[in-house]
This record gives C-alpha cells, structure tokens and sequence, in this order.
C-alpha cells in the first residue's frame, strides 16, 4: 500500500473528512486532496505529525512494504546514494513522456512512409500508367520523400530535446523519495494491459504487412502491383512502429523511474559502454541504405536492409554487453 492510500484508510478509518484532518495539520483541505491522489507527498514535519494524529509509526507511513499499524516510534534511517527524485519531478516526467510519445512516434511513421510515393510513382510511370516520365516521377517521389524526412527528423528531434534534462534517469543512479516508487508501481500495473495490447497488435501488423507482398510475388504480378504491395507493407510496418514507441515510451518511463528492465545500475553502467557503438552503427546502415537506394533506384527491394539492420544490431549489441558486462561482475 502506497502513502497515498494509507493517508485515504487512516483517515476514513478515523471517520474524518478531508477538511477534518487538514485542520488538524493546519493546511489547506487542497493539500490533503493531492496526497490521496498521489499528485504531491507531505514533508516530513507533516508525516510526523499524521504519525501523531493517526498513532502510528512513521515507518507504516513512509514504507509501501510495512503494511501493519505499528504504533511504535519511527526507525526510518536508510543509507541512499544516487539523484533524489520527488513525486513532483516523477509525475511531470510521466506526464511529458505520455504527451510526447505520440509525436515522436508520428515522427518514426513519417521517416518510414517516405518512400512510399516514390515507389508507387516509380512504378506507375514504368507502366506508363501516368502522364510522368520516370525521371519526373523520381524528381516527385524524391523530393516528397525529403519532405517527409525532414518533418519527421524535426518532431524527433523538437520532442526529443524536452526529454534531454531527464537523461539521467537512464544514465545515473536514482533514489525515489517517500511514496514514489509505490505511484509508479501502482500506474505501471494499470497500464500494463494497455502496453501489451500495444505491442502485440505492433507485431501482428508488421507481420500482416509482409502477406500481400508474398501473394504478390506468389502470382508473379506486375511490377506496379509489387510497388503497392511495398507500400502496403511499409503502412503496416510505421503503424506497428508506431505502437511500439508509443507503448514502449510509457512503459519505459515507470523502468526508468523504478530502475528495472533495461535501467538497473549494471544496466546503466553497460549502456554507457555501448552507446558509441550505436550510434555508429545506425549511421552506417543509413549511409548504406540510400547508397544502395539512390544509385540502384531499388527502393522496392532496398527496405529489407533495416530489417536485417536490425536483427544485427540486436545480436551485435548482446555480444557486446556479454563480453563488457563480465568486466562489471
């Protein structure tokens, strides 16, 4: 049970109403509204005076673990080292995390669907379809294709600078003060449900995308019914891209905050060894990709570079953390 919650049972269980105890502490009935909603947390003079008023121990109230009423005096002393973090800092990071992860996710679409028109032109004006000639229609498809990426680059990059002051929730060593870690445990277990639904409807899309490709190809179709098809599939693939970051942001968010998954300590210790690597890497595969794209003019075949791009680094990057993290035993 969390600060919050034991504030709303001592509180009924006394037969008060908010007012009643806000009179009691001498605040305002405001205060005591946003500690049961977990919006604020009482400092301390005031958590020793509800131990008082409620009789008691400060330990009940401060620990989400102690779920007895012990009246018995406070022996809350712990020795914490890391960044302090409030319940005002955690929620406003949550907070910006839920109102920025569609943006950036609408940013992800953007940068994956560019050369969907492209594509679809390319093969329009080879059949002849269009009144283009294929040097017009790669001028059009090019230059929407920049469009695109630059819009898309632009919300990653304007959402991704609100997060950059809270960078050292992934690479320091935190410390959650009074009653945040049981807010965040309790909003990560209400959205667990949803993060699930995100991911698996994420993976049926990318897989559903790759069906009308297949049949095409099964049929031998034409080259203008390939060049849909890809389009297709790069819709399903940004919308199941899409609900990853979405989901992944959120659910990220209550890791870092509570410092599991992927952002305990050794984890932090061995992203920070990895990072160059990453970041190299990507670029390379960029570079690579519209090489190949842009002197090949295979943008219909070119996609399955990130894909394959992708499974690498997965692989390259466990091997690296294997042979860094033996260094960190």
């Amino acid at each position: 049970m969390i600060l919050a919650d034991k504030i709303i049972y001592l509180r009924k269980k006394n037969g008060w109403s908010q007012e009643q105890l806000a009179e009691q502490l001498n605040i305002s009935r405001q205060s005591v509204s946003k500690w049961e909603s977990g919006t604020s947390i009482p400092d301390l003079d005031k958590i020793l005076k509800m131990s008082a008023i409620f009789g008691v121990s400060t330990d009940y109230l401060l620990k989400d673990e102690v779920e007895e009423e012990a009246p018995v005096e406070d022996s809350y002393s712990e020795e914490l080292t890391g960044r302090a973090v409030s319940v005002e800092e955690a929620n406003t990071y949550m907070e910006l995390v839920r109102r920025i992860a569609p943006r950036i996710g609408i940013g992800t679409m953007l940068c994956i669907l560019s050369p969907v028109i492209l594509i679809v032109l390319g093969g329009l004006s080879e059949d002849k379809m269009v009144g283009l000639t294929e040097n017009m229609a790669g001028g059009f498809g090019v230059a929407i294709l920049l469009v695109m990426v630059a819009i898309g680059v632009a919300m990653l990059i304007l959402n991704g600078m609100q997060l950059s002051k809270y960078e050292y929730l992934e690479k320091e060593q935190i410390v959650l003060q009074y009653g945040v870690q049981g807010i965040v445990e309790k909003k990560r277990a209400e959205y667990e449900p949803v993060y699930r639904t995100y991911i698996t409807t994420g993976v049926v899309l990318c897989i559903l995308g790759v069906v009308p490709l297949m049949i095409a190809a099964a049929f031998d179709s034409g080259d203008i019914v390939l060049c849909v098809c890809v389009g297709a599939l790069l819709m399903f693939v940004a919308c199941g891209v899409f609900l990853f970051i979405y989901g992944g942001m959120i659910w990220g968010a209550y890791e870092k905050l509570l410092q599991e998954g992927e952002y305990t300590e050794r984890e932090k210790r061995l992203n920070k060894r990895t990072a160059p690597f990453a970041g190299i890497y990507w670029c390379i595969v960029t570079a690579i990709y519209l090489w190949f794209s842009f002197t090949t003019n295979d943008w219909h075949k070119t996609w399955i570079i990130w894909p394959v791009a992708g499974v690498l680094f997965a692989a390259l990057n466990g091997i690296m953390k294997i042979m860094m993290g033996r260094d960190l035993k």
